[in-house]
């Protein structure tokens, strides 16, 4: 979805001014541009550093609003007011909706945010494929938010195991606290004059709804499946204290909120017991338990056992486990952390379509994966 055409004139003519500003204040750029529309002729990468100076120097806002070097009405000098509060960052461009574009930050865990774009929607400026990088600053405008129109792109591709950390990722943020429209979250928009105005209060939906599926506690388990989750998460813990450490239990934990977030979920048929020896099984499973040379080394019949399921019982649970969750052996979204670094599917990111062992690219590329979280943290930085 993009702005219309009166919207997105009123948007540069607000933000080009406002930048122009900034520029004037700061004296970034040399030449000085003679005015906002010349401010505009200058190169991307130019106006990238006076829309980047303004993230460190916000209170610029406050002087703009307080000058109104363009005699700009009170409605709009509200829109300006409200760029305080923008957010600046790398984002994974994740999914292309009809109302909007979701843009998944880089903290943990990430915050959904649904962004328009102004002339252009965002799949012709990106192309079809997702999920891809991008660094941008997302603005409040009109009880929207949109981008601010200077977006850079990285290069990269996402193999399976990162997509599949960002879909876990955008189902969690879905369901708790749900993809953000408004900034800051629940924000009246500002009002201006004209028959546009009506447009900007459709944005925000009663959540009354929405809390009575759940109870307290972890918001994002509804009613209708936390009694099993609770069972099943006492038995996993209870097995994981004895037999295995905090690592695995936090992993199977993480399973067990998963299914219990599935509609139906499965947790809801069967024993409680049943269902935690097929988690357990199948992060063991994935982080090869099995192989005695493993710091951690029992038979699955060993945990059916512990658990108190039989074999064929606890085959069964892992099977569907691991078919509900697409779990595979290596999967990095799934390795016990201390392992990480030693999983060599951990490294490996498309770039130009052909896979690329992170350790082996640039330093700039690793630090920057790094901050991300696409590589181990405990990994070290090589090359120059």
């Amino acid at each position: 979805m993009q702005l219309s055409l009166q919207e997105l004139e009123l948007f540069y003519r607000l933000h080009r001014s406002l930048l122009f500003f900034v520029d004037g204040r700061l004296g970034i750029l040399d030449p000085p541009p003679e005015d906002p529309d010349a401010f505009c002729r200058r190169p991307p990468e130019e106006r990238v550093k006076v829309r980047d100076a303004l993230a460190t120097h916000l209170d610029l806002i406050d002087a703009y609003l307080a000058e109104n070097p363009e005699g700009f009405a009170a409605e709009e000098l509200d829109v300006v007011a409200s760029w305080k509060h923008q957010v600046a960052g790398t984002f994974f461009v994740f999914r292309y909706l009809k109302q909007y574009t979701v843009f998944l930050d880089d903290r943990e865990p990430p915050l959904a945010y649904g962004v328009l774009s102004l002339a252009d929607a965002f799949e012709d400026l990106l192309g079809p494929d997702v999920p891809l990088l991008a660094k941008t600053v997302l603005l409040p405008f009109l009880g929207r938010i949109v981008y601010d129109g200077l977006l850079s792109g990285y290069n990269v591709t996402f193999g399976p195991g990162v997509r599949g950390r960002l879909k876990v990722a955008y189902d969690a943020a879905k369901k708790f606290p749900g993809i953000i429209t408004t900034l800051p979250r629940g924000a009246e928009p500002p009002q201006l004059a004209g028959p546009k105005s009506s447009r900007t209060k459709s944005s925000s939906r009663p959540r009354a709804k929405q809390d009575e599926t759940t109870q307290p506690g972890d918001p994002s388990i509804p009613a209708a499946s936390r009694a099993a989750y609770e069972e099943v998460v006492k038995k996993i813990d209870a097995f994981c204290d004895e037999h295995l450490d905090e690592e695995f239990k936090a992993l199977c934990r993480k399973a067990a909120g998963l299914l219990a977030r599935k509609r139906p979920s499965p947790l809801t048929r069967g024993r409680p017991a049943g269902w935690a020896s097929g988690i357990v099984r199948s992060i063991g499973w994935v982080n090869f338990l099995g192989d005695p040379s493993q710091p951690h080394h029992m038979k699955m019949s060993d945990i059916d056992r512990g658990i108190g399921v039989s074999e064929a019982t606890g085959s069964a649970k892992s099977m569907e486990v691991r078919r509900l969750l697409g779990l595979r052996p290596f999967d990095p979204e799934w390795t016990v952390p201390s392992k990480t670094k030693d999983n060599p599917l951990a490294w490996l990111v498309e770039v130009d379509g052909l896979p690329m062992d992170l350790r082996r690219a640039p330093r700039e590329i690793q630090e920057e994966a790094l901050r991300l979280g696409l590589i181990p943290p405990a990994g070290r930085i090589v090359g120059r």
